[in-house]
């Protein structure tokens, strides 16, 4: 009896295991699959910005270009364009300066016209100022006078112009100061003692400017922040050894510091650069007024 209830309870448990495992629809003690799992969307509704952290991250590894396989005929290019643009701010610079020159030689004939049809007088008065004093004595102050007296002047080595109504002595700064100083060589005196008696003699009493100007290449000596600085400072002893040294005298004389702001020519050669470092003389028509 015994023997056989044990037998029917192994067949019973047989039967549930083999129901189990069969995955049978009508199992109890089967558990049912996880429904499948929908991700989230982590896009913003419509209107809403998005948060940092969802936008998509830039890469940081970003190569920086290289301009070691750049055409040297792009580089050439590029230079060619940039001289002609020099050029052309040069050549309006020039053409300006002219401009200035024909205005003034046209204002001083106009002057010169004026006293001659008033007799030598203005307002009805006689003309007494000193400012109005001829180049050469005996002639009323024009163009032509300045232009005839300038040829006067016997100054081997140092050119002259004539530029409108003014005459301009151009001395080089290589001439007259140590390389990138304002200190006078002892060359530079002579020249500047000859300069100052030619003046004495030809334009006496004449107003004369001191313009300093300079090339364009980096200034060598750390006593000078600025081109104009280092001009400034040449013309100032050009000033302080005429004053005391010749005959001219301080009423006579302004100083003007020009820097590189005035190239005669080009800067791209060796000569252009030495020929704009220079010291003008430039005396005026007017006369300052008698001591």
């Amino acid at each position: 009896m015994r023997l056989r209830v044990g037998l029917h309870l192994t067949s019973v448990c047989c039967a549930i295991m083999v129901a189990m495992g069969a995955g049978c629809a009508h199992n109890p003690f089967r558990t049912a699959a996880p429904a499948a799992v929908t991700p989230a969307s982590l896009e913003p509704p419509p209107g809403v910005a998005a948060p940092a952290r969802t936008l998509p991250s830039v890469a940081a590894t970003a190569t920086p270009p290289s301009y070691a396989d750049v055409d040297g005929r792009q580089l050439a290019a590029a230079l060619s364009r940039s001289t002609q643009e020099t050029q052309l701010m040069q050549d309006e610079i020039t053409a300006l300066r002219e401009q200035l020159a024909s205005t003034s030689t046209q204002l001083a004939q106009t002057r010169a016209a004026s006293l001659a049809a008033s007799g030598g007088t203005t307002t009805g008065r006689p003309v007494t100022d000193a400012s109005l004093a001829p180049a050469a004595p005996g002639g009323p102050v024009t163009a032509a006078t300045m232009q005839s007296a300038m040829a006067q002047l016997a100054l081997p080595g140092i050119d002259t112009r004539f530029d409108g109504a003014v005459v301009r002595i151009d001395i080089p700064a290589d001439r007259l100061f140590e390389d990138g100083t304002a200190n006078l060589l002892p060359g530079g005196a002579a020249a500047l003692t000859q300069v100052a008696g030619d003046l004495e003699r030809v334009f006496p009493g004449h107003f004369i400017g001191i313009e300093g100007h300079l090339d364009t290449e980096p200034l060598q000596s750390a006593s000078w922040t600025s081109p104009h600085q280092l001009t400034a400072a040449r013309s100032a002893a050009v000033f302080d050894f005429l004053t005391t040294r010749t005959k001219v005298h301080e009423g006579q004389l302004f100083l003007v510091a020009h820097g590189a702001n005035h190239p005669l020519v080009s800067n791209a050669t060796a000569a252009g650069r030495s020929r704009n470092r220079r010291v003008e003389l430039v005396i005026y028509p007017e006369r300052a007024a008698a001591k």
